[in-house]
């Protein structure tokens, strides 16, 4: 079985434990590099129907933990729609709706086999997919994305500070290398080292700010 991750959109969870969210969005080129086709789930869903068995709702795709049930799962425009409803009954299911009330939780994921693909190019397009389960998860790919926008968003802030002459203090450098994943101990080293001789060097003019946004390339490319 293979999983694929994406980003929880819920909506009015309720106090029961009913929610409503998509479990998959079509059109998504995701970080695998993989694209899931409008009616990569009907023939599945039509499948569980006529043999009156279910997709299941886990918790992070642990078999030994189902936490509730989806009353309801179709495709629409968007992707794959999910009715679901926690089951407040077992303990696992009240933490993740106490999690997912706190907007902890950051995304549902499904578990499925495989049965039609195609390759456009470099994207790979999933046409049919078996669907097993969908799970609530702690870390979903689209949580990945999701940082991987925010870190860049402030990457371009950052860069256009400096192209404006106000580079932002050392220790802001030393916070993103630390988002990015280097250690603390080299992200403080590059930052006051590299990044403020960058900055201070006034009379190298516009080549301090060159540097100082080479090392936020380095920081995408990484």
């Amino acid at each position: 079985m293979k999983t694929k991750d994406f980003a929880l959109q819920v909506k009015d969870l309720s106090e029961d434990g009913t929610f409503e969210g998509y479990g998959s969005v079509f059109g998504n080129v995701d970080v695998y590099g993989e694209k899931v086709m409008p009616g990569a789930f009907v023939e599945s869903l039509a499948r569980h129907k006529r043999e009156g068995s279910s997709v299941l709702m886990l918790w992070n795709h642990d078999s030994y933990q189902p936490i509730g049930v989806w009353d309801d799962l179709a495709e629409d425009a968007k992707g794959l729609w999910g009715k679901g409803r926690l089951l407040l009954d077992i303990q696992k299911a009240r933490e993740v709706h106490t999690l997912a009330k706190a907007k902890a939780i950051g995304g549902l994921s499904i578990g499925y086999r495989e049965t039609d693909t195609d390759q456009d190019g470099t994207v790979r397009l999933l046409k049919k997919l078996d669907l097993y389960e969908i799970s609530p998860v702690t870390f979903p790919a689209n949580r990945r994305a999701r940082i991987e926008a925010v870190k860049s968003e402030r990457m371009e802030e950052f860069a256009r500070r400096i192209r404006d002459g106000e580079p932002p203090p050392i220790k802001e450098f030393e916070d993103l290398l630390r988002e990015a994943g280097v250690p603390k101990a080299m992200a403080v080293q590059i930052a006051s080292v590299g990044y403020a001789k960058a900055i201070r060097s006034e009379s190298e003019g516009d080549k301090a700010n060159d540097q100082a946004e080479r090392f936020l390339q380095m920081l995408k490319l990484g």
